[in-house]
């Protein structure tokens, strides 16, 4: 387990802190992109103002026409195209109408070209190119303009017009390669990113570890936990830190494991209570009838341990149905056989059949004089059952001289029942338990010793499947009382 919990770490943290290495690199390469197309957007605008501004100026010093050999149109439009590319870092230059250059920062096609300009002496602007110009008064783009440059450029073409003529008189054309601008500021930007980003990086495995760890610990203690627990140790508890959902969820597993250690030391006592309830009868029948047929019994006592015998096998059925009782309402196979009758003869029949308990005790019975006819719709075998474990608990918990007082009464939409009985009482920290299966009172100095801890549990699962409610109250040396209700007409409900 404690390897699984190490891969499990190492696989979490893996995955979020590659995450955010990805995240960061395309964001990086996104805003890469984004500079990389502000620039390009940029240096295009800035290359058409001033690719514009020269045929603005080109077309001022010619007033009819365009005469590229003059003197002074070469002179002046030389030294703008110089100025332009110095300061643009790009090349700037005019073409005559078939798109050849005439005018280059380096002097003109009519004078002796310089060795720098030898270059654009077999340069030409394509048809395409010229075609676009003419037809949206601008021509921009990344190009190689048909294989006339080396490599792309950003490229931008204008149209030199006179104002009295309609036709094109020439081309001003701006080339910049962009990659020399943006080499020096990639440089600074790869540079800034990758600090930035081992910075962030370094902060983010930080952060991403602590996370980790605090998602992953608690889970190896549950896995600690679970180990103490296969094991039959429930005492065990998990860490309980923080206040998130984590923490709900080790209090939760405390919780659970507090109940299955409670459930657990049930089990046992249920186990060792039934060996004994099982085995104390059946020992005491095996005896006697042994006796009844080897002669140790005497003829004249056989009849006194028979009905020994006939009580112990009752106390084994009552046991057994319980068992089969609480297993069938565990599973929902308890069906109910709902009928209406009278309850107030079914509690004088129950009290009845305790009659010689109640006078070997010499216990007093008050209220059912008392009691009228009260009708319910229940299943009467069941709730004779809740009945006659009630009295069973009165009668064996009263001392002797003591009092057991019985009611019932009926309004329009209910029967309440209620068994009194004197004596120690149950103590306040465990009167909210006494319904739990398996569970006794005090076990140490229970009077109930034979007792298997399954009645109250039965009597309150049976009322609840009636629709109904229990409800017990005591006072520590005075009394103890159950009481329930029932609805008046039974409806069919599986429970309250």
């Amino acid at each position: 387990m404690k390897k699984g919990a190490k891969n499990l770490f190492t696989r979490y943290f893996l995955v979020i802190f590659s995450i955010i290495l990805i995240t960061g690199l395309v964001m990086g390469i996104a805003m890469g992109f984004s500079f990389y197309n502000y620039i390009n957007t940029s240096q295009t605008e800035l290359l058409s103002a001033n690719a514009r501004s020269v045929a603005s100026s080109l077309t001022a010093l010619n007033r009819e026409r365009v005469d590229f050999e003059d003197v002074g149109v070469e002179q002046v439009m030389t030294g703008t195209l110089s100025l332009l590319s110095s300061n643009l870092t790009a090349d700037v230059f005019i073409c005559d109408q078939d798109g050849q250059v005439v005018i280059c920062r380096h002097g003109s096609r009519s004078s002796s070209p310089l060795p720098d300009c030898e270059h654009y002496q077999n340069f030409r602007l394509p048809e395409d190119v010229l075609e676009k110009t003419d037809t949206y008064g601008e021509y921009s783009g990344r190009t190689r303009l048909s294989g006339a440059l080396e490599k792309e450029r950003i490229t931008v073409v204008v149209p030199v017009v006179m104002s009295d003529s309609p036709v094109t008189a020439g081309y001003v054309c701006a080339l910049e390669d962009l990659s020399e601008m943006f080499s020096p500021f990639l440089g600074d930007f790869v540079r800034i990113f990758v600090l930035c980003g081992i910075f962030s990086l370094a902060l983010a495995a930080m952060g991403v570890y602590v996370l980790t760890y605090n998602i992953v610990h608690p889970l190896r203690e549950m896995s600690r936990a679970t180990q103490s627990y296969a094991k039959g140790d429930f005492t065990y508890r998990v860490p309980v830190t923080g206040n998130d959902e984590l923490t709900e969820l080790e209090e939760g597993f405390n919780a659970m494991a507090r109940d299955l250690g409670i459930l657990e030391a049930s089990r046992r006592s249920f186990v060792a209570n039934v060996s004994h309830e099982l085995k104390t009868p059946m020992t005491t029948i095996g005896g006697f009838i042994d006796g009844i047929r080897d002669g140790t019994i005497p003829k004249e006592k056989e009849a006194y341990y028979l009905g020994i015998v006939s009580d112990e096998v009752k106390r084994l059925s009552r046991l057994v149905v319980t068992m089969l009782n609480m297993s069938k309402i565990e599973s929902g196979e308890l069906k109910l056989n709902p009928q209406r009758y009278d309850i107030s003869r079914q509690i004088f029949q129950v009290m009845l059949n305790f009659e010689k308990a109640l006078s070997d005790k010499k216990v007093e019975v008050a209220g059912l004089d008392k009691i009228d006819s009260v009708f319910v719709e229940a299943d009467q075998d069941l709730i004779h059952q809740v009945i006659y474990n009630l009295v069973d608990n009165a009668v064996k918990f009263t001392p002797e001289h003591g009092c057991i007082s019985v009611s019932a009464i009926a309004d329009n939409t209910r029967v309440i029942v209620a068994i009194r009985n004197s004596g120690e009482g149950i103590p306040p920290d465990e009167i909210s338990r006494v319904f739990e299966r398996f569970y006794k009172v005090d076990k140490s100095r229970s009077i109930d010793a034979k007792g298997a801890g399954l009645g109250l549990y039965i009597v309150k699962s049976i009322v609840e499947l009636h629709g109904g409610q229990i409800a017990v109250k005591s006072e520590m040396g005075q009394y103890t009382e159950f009481a329930f209700w029932l609805p008046a007409n039974f409806s069919g409900r599986s429970g309250a």
